[in-house]
């Protein structure tokens, strides 16, 4: 099966119209089809699209960030964390050193007990995608091997990890 690179720009609203992202004034994103670099539901949604193509593609939460899972929030004492300083509701920070610990945010500080949820940002909510299709190409062989589309130099373009 081939697969495609497709670059495209974006704008990210919510289901009552307020931008939470965009990529517009900055570099358009590029994916490799079915790599699982964009949300499910707006790779669904762009699959088939030419370049030139603008379109809206609503996303439900479950193809997006997913639901919201409550067992995601936790209590842990302050003393626990790898954070110093003052800590405040809306604080975001890895819950670990490891490069995969998960980002949690700060619901709630209870003296020595802080409310930290582990779920996405925008888990449980439904998207709209705003989209322009800038180009569409044929991937390489290399970026189908390495799971992900490279710029226009390969691998030593871009900081990947790559051994190519």
């Amino acid at each position: 099966m081939s697969r495609n690179v497709v670059t495209f720009h974006y704008t990210l609203r919510d289901t009552a119209g307020q931008v939470l992202d965009a990529s517009i004034g900055g570099e358009p994103i590029s994916f490799l089809e079915g790599s699982g670099q964009i949300v499910e539901g707006l790779e669904e949604g762009m699959r088939g699209l030419a370049a030139g193509v603008k379109a809206k593609v609503g996303v439900p939460a479950a193809k997006a960030y997913g639901e919201r899972d409550e067992t995601q929030v936790q209590r842990v004492l302050k003393s626990l964390l790898p954070v110093e300083g003052e800590i405040k509701p809306g604080d975001q920070f890895r819950a670990g050193e490891d490069a995969f610990a998960p980002i949690v945010t700060v619901r709630g500080v209870e003296g020595d007990e802080l409310l930290l949820d582990a779920n996405h940002p925008l888990a449980g909510l439904d998207l709209e995608f705003e989209i322009e299709v800038l180009a569409v190409r044929a991937a390489t062989n290399e970026e189908c091997e390495h799971g992900h589309a490279h710029g226009g130099g390969g691998c030593g373009n871009h900081d990947c990890g790559c051994k190519s």
